[in-house]
């Protein structure tokens, strides 16, 4: 399938579309910073700019597209509710939605399925009975978005689309969404239950979001609305039990229900809501969860420390020459920003190989810093990495990936990397260091498209 996807940079897309890609699938990702998406996304796919508070529709928009798959929206729990930062989240899916749905107006040919996120926002707070797809909505700020989110997305069945919302529980994974807000604390035991702990928790591990969506392509009974969470929800106690289990760490630091409304206002009901919502449905459709209960889900997300960084660029060359080009030190300087000052010092063997140690010299926002590194795992013509063996990280590991596709070869970069401080050092500094290295990979890959296209013997055929 020829596949639309919103979204795609966010926690759910990043797992989302290499699942798509192993399955066949060709992706066309829509997005606000095309530049930003080239290095975000970890797949090789084409990037259209699209503004989705526009209503002006695209002049490129690809034909025949075959489904949709719409996960954008600005963050919920990203900071206090203004009325501005209401009408922010508001737009950013109801508005969206409808411009979205507006691009193919005039297409001759439809998609056959639309799928689009939704929220169990959608319900009011309840322990029991048990929330099901058909059960009312509540009358709060998300219940209203949410009811208004999904009246423009099944517009798309109006027109003959098969079309379903996936009402997503408290998504759960490495490297992205509450998990990157809630981890650091539980990590330097100052964890603990919110409220009285007896809100009911429906989670769900973005693995089996990603599922869902991919068995939701390929199911022709997946239709309408359908909760998004796993099959075993729990109470906020339960989940802090098992999570500080799991790390090994005390949580004893329990937040009032008071707090949080004086910290976070009328976002606090997020947080303490209170929602054991059915996965009933979803099983019935066939869908096999992947982490069904919580432990094995915390446990698989809590064993990855760090963070990662997965890119891919398509070149028009054949694979040799791109492996060449890009495992010769002497290019490394073309690679990299002026802003870092880089230079190569010291190289240990004439012709690059499984051992060889390199050192460099580069600035890092005017401080001066040395780093060494030593080439691992060196297969010609298909991947070698670089391991930090001195330098800023408390580790770094970049392996580059080469394969044949399309007449041409992906350049993949596998990014691993843990900052220096531990948690601490990581809550203060991350965010700076993730946007430097996007500057970096940025300039990276519009050197490399350059580079490419430069060269005469390019094979364009």
């Amino acid at each position: 399938m020829k596949i639309l996807v919103t979204g795609a940079t966010g926690l759910v897309g990043r797992n989302l579309l290499p699942l798509l890609k192993d399955n066949g699938h060709e992706v066309v990702a829509l997005t606000r910073n095309p530049d930003i998406a080239g290095v975000r996304l970890p797949v090789a796919c084409q990037i259209i700019h699209w503004d989705p508070l526009s209503h002006i529709g695209l002049p490129d928009l690809p034909e025949n597209i075959d489904a949709v798959i719409h996960l954008c929206g600005e963050g919920i729990a990203d900071g206090r509710w203004t009325r501005k930062r209401k009408q922010a989240i508001y737009d950013s899916r109801v508005l969206a939605t409808r411009n979205l749905l507006s691009l193919f107006s005039k297409s001759k040919i439809l998609p056959k399925v639309w799928i689009s996120a939704s929220a169990i926002g959608y319900y009011k707070n309840s322990g029991h009975p048990v929330l099901e797809e058909n059960s009312p909505p509540d009358n709060s700020f998300l219940a209203e978005l949410c009811k208004d989110w999904e009246t423009e997305t099944f517009k798309a069945d109006a027109l003959g689309i098969r079309t379903l919302a996936l009402r997503f529980g408290i998504i759960l994974g490495h490297d992205g969404g509450i998990s990157a807000k809630m981890l650091p604390p539980f990590r330097m035991g100052l964890g603990g239950p919110l409220g009285k702990g007896d809100s009911w928790m429906s989670w769900i591990h973005v693995r089996d979001v990603a599922g869902l969506i991919l068995a939701a392509l390929e199911n022709p009974a997946y239709r309408g609305p359908i909760n998004a969470v796993s099959p075993y929800p729990v109470t906020n106690r339960e989940f802090t039990t098992i999570l500080a289990g799991i790390l090994k760490h005390p949580a004893f630091f329990a937040i009032p229900a008071f707090a949080l409304k004086l910290l976070f206002g009328e976002m606090s009901q997020v947080l303490l809501a209170s929602q054991n919502v059915s996965a009933q449905k979803a099983i019935g459709l066939g869908y096999k969860f992947v982490y069904p209960k919580l432990k094995n889900a915390l446990k698989v997300i809590c064993d990855q420390v760090g963070h990662k960084l997965v890119t891919e660029q398509w070149v028009p060359q054949p694979i040799d020459r791109v492996f060449e080009r890009f495992s010769d030190p002497k290019n490394l300087e073309d690679l990299t920003p002026g802003f870092l000052h880089f230079r190569i010092v010291k190289v240990s063997h004439p012709k690059v190989q499984e051992g060889t140690i390199m050192d460099y010299r580069l600035k890092l926002h005017g401080v001066p810093i040395r780093w060494q590194s030593r080439i691992t795992d060196w297969v010609p013509g298909k991947r070698f990495s670089d391991l930090q063996t001195r330098g800023p990280y408390a580790f770094w590991h970049h392996t580059h990936e080469f394969y044949e596709d399309r007449g041409g070869t992906v350049i993949r970069d596998n990014v691993a990397y843990k900052l220096p401080g531990g948690v601490p050092g990581d809550v203060l500094a991350h965010a700076y260091v993730k946007k430097d290295l996007e500057k970096i990979f940025m300039f990276r890959r519009k050197q490399t498209e350059k580079i490419f296209s430069q060269d005469p013997k390019s094979n364009h055929g």
